[in-house]
């Protein structure tokens, strides 16, 4: 019996660990293939993969990313092989099941919960006697009635063989991200999340996980994601697991979902003093700072301890950190969710996701909807259109802000300009991207793509739109960003006025003439003009850059006029990232340039 295991990923760098943990149990008795799409691949060219492979059972491993595609795929691949057996499993569809088998009739099969086990005896019957009845943790048809059976226990996680060895996936294991579990099972009981439905931690031992890792390292291995809903619920376990990384990484990044305000003081100082910077990455969930809304999702979260972790991790400098908020919970408006913002802000993680409440099959928020007067749409992503406290034009304010958030803060382009925008001319963070991001829509930016240049030139139309009281300085900043957002020196600039020949030529010779004056180790680099011709640009400043990235406003304590010249140099060693320089042309009060 020829079995496909198959999934749509988001995209081509995902790959999915629940086929191969199908494919690891069951391989040993079946004839069993590992097919991989993406949900932007055309249905046809998917369908006909799999028509030439010559399946008899297919299994589809379905999410809320990919219910929809999936299906359409089901459709088709039943009226071109009647014959093959469907079988659907995954969260999406282990919820609301007889739903699904209502729904999509060409499924056969779905398997609840967790899969191994299950999925092993139902191909056993399918290939045996057909009894499918015997088969805890399934749905099926008889005749035109659906069955549910009652579920299966869970697994003794240390008797499932690993998911990691498959000799077909080293070719591209440098090239794609690798999803791995230490444990299953989440303490918490958000009423947002699937992952409260199952209570307990169940983990796998650690040296065979030691073991894994180690063999993905050495066949390639670039990018490991940890599933583990709280990575650092089991301290002792946690910290066993940093020190092996961190010993064993040779350049691999690993990222993991923690819970912040319960990370031990003895592990963050650990990190803090012993992890490689960048190999790690962090998401923290925070998504409200609203106590009301968190008692009614019965999400515990100490937020002044939440806050000293990431303070603590951000100081250190090796750990980049990312965010989530989530906007629609209930209790929380738009006023609230503007403190939320602004509460999470201020602590400037490398990226803070906006995301919107999905109202998941299985949860206790979906449960409820009809309290809190949610609308949502009715097909995955479930996402909310209005609540009690948010309706849908608050919803649609809250989607200008993310979008703005997402190509202004989180690609960090322009972290300099930002800081100082939000910091001097703007309420609060969360007013600027709100301001900014009515704007852009209003302007139809939404409708057409961007470069580079156009974020700066949109940005700088909506502060001159606005007013600001030192437009010059954010101008001032803004070049800088655009200069560092390059590893080369740019053969185009996106301001109208550059400084013209023979400035550029006063300045450069006062440059070599004057080394000892330029900021930083600039001197002694011992750089001749003929290098900084090539990789230097050039631009004056209408104030003290290094006060104003210390937080000052710009202004000098006199009132008087300054100008500074801002150098950035380019590949002048092997990180190719740009450095910049300053130089006073003139002291305070002087009219001489």
């Amino acid at each position: 019996m020829k079995v496909i295991l198959s999934t749509l990923n988001a995209k081509f760098i995902h790959t999915s660990l629940a086929i191969r943990l199908l494919k690891a149990y069951s391989e040993h008795a079946f004839d069993i293939e590992l097919a991989e799409y993406t949900i932007k691949d055309p249905v046809m060219n998917i369908v006909s993969d799999l028509f030439q492979r010559r399946p008899d059972v297919i299994g589809f491993s379905c999410y809320i990313w990919n219910i929809e595609e999936t299906l359409r795929v089901i459709d088709i691949v039943k009226k071109v092989m009647p014959a093959v057996k469907i079988v659907l499993g995954g969260p999406e569809v282990s919820y609301d099941t007889g739903f699904w088998m209502e729904r999509a009739k060409g499924v056969d099969f779905i398997v609840m919960g967790e899969g191994e086990e299950t999925f092993h005896h139902l191909l056993q019957v399918i290939e045996g006697d057909r009894k499918y009845h015997f088969v805890y943790g399934i749905a099926y048809r008889k005749g035109e009635e659906v069955i549910i059976n009652p579920p299966r226990p869970k697994s003794d996680l240390n008797s499932l063989p690993s998911p990691h060895r498959f000799q077909e996936d080293i070719p591209n294991l440098g090239k794609r991200i690798v999803y791995f579990e230490t444990s299953r099972g989440c303490p918490f009981q958000c009423q947002f999340c699937l992952s409260s439905i199952e209570n307990g931690v169940r983990y796998y031992d650690i040296e065979r996980v030691k073991a894994d890792i180690t063999y993905l390292i050495d066949k390639g291995a670039k990018v490991i994601k940890f599933l583990d809903r709280t990575f650092n619920i089991n301290h002792s376990y946690a910290m066993e697991m940093f020190k092996f990384l961190i010993e064993n990484n040779r350049g691999c990044i690993f990222q993991f979902e923690i819970t912040a305000d319960i990370m031990r003081p003895e592990v963050l100082q650990f990190l803090a003093d012993n992890a490689p910077p960048g190999i790690f990455r962090f998401e923290i969930g925070v998504q409200s700072t609203n106590d009301p809304t968190n008692v009614l999702v019965k999400r515990r979260q100490n937020f002044e301890k939440l806050s000293r972790t990431v303070n603590i991790i951000k100081n250190s400098g090796r750990i980049a950190q990312h965010l989530d908020l989530i906007a629609g919970l209930p209790e929380e408006d738009y006023d609230t969710f503007r403190k939320t913002f602004n509460d999470v802000f201020a602590l400037r993680p490398e990226e803070l996701q906006l995301g919107f409440l999905k109202m998941l099959r299985g949860t206790g928020l979906r449960r409820d909807a009809e309290k809190y007067e949610y609308t949502y749409m009715d097909q995955a992503p479930y996402e909310i259109l209005g609540s009690h406290k948010l309706p849908f034009e608050d919803i649609v304010r809250l989607k200008r802000l993310e979008d703005v958030l997402e190509k202004y803060w989180n690609a960090h382009r322009m972290d300099h300009t930002l800081n100082y925008l939000m910091k001097h001319e703007f309420d609060s963070p969360f007013d600027f991207f709100q301001e900014f991001g009515d704007y852009w829509e209003g302007q139809g930016w939404q409708k057409i793509g961007h470069q580079l240049e156009d974020l700066f030139t949109r940005l700088s139309a909506f502060l001159a739109h606005r007013g600001i009281r030192r437009m010059d300085v954010a101008l001032g900043l803004m070049k800088l960003d655009y200069f560092l957002n390059h590893k080369y020196k740019p053969r185009k600039i996106w301001w109208s006025e550059p400084i013209d020949k023979q400035e550029w030529s006063t300045l450069m010779r006062r440059v070599l003439d004057h080394p000892e004056n330029v900021s930083g180790s600039f001197a002694g680099l011992g750089i001749g003009e003929r290098e900084l011709q090539k990789h230097a640009v050039l631009e004056v400043l209408p104030f003290r850059l290094e006060d104003v990235l210390a937080g000052g406003t710009g202004e000098t304590p006199e009132g008087t006029p300054l100008r500074q010249l801002l150098m950035v140099l380019y590949q002048q060693d092997d990180s190719e990232q740009p450095v910049y320089y300053t130089m006073e042309l003139e002291p305070a009060g002087s009219a001489q340039s």
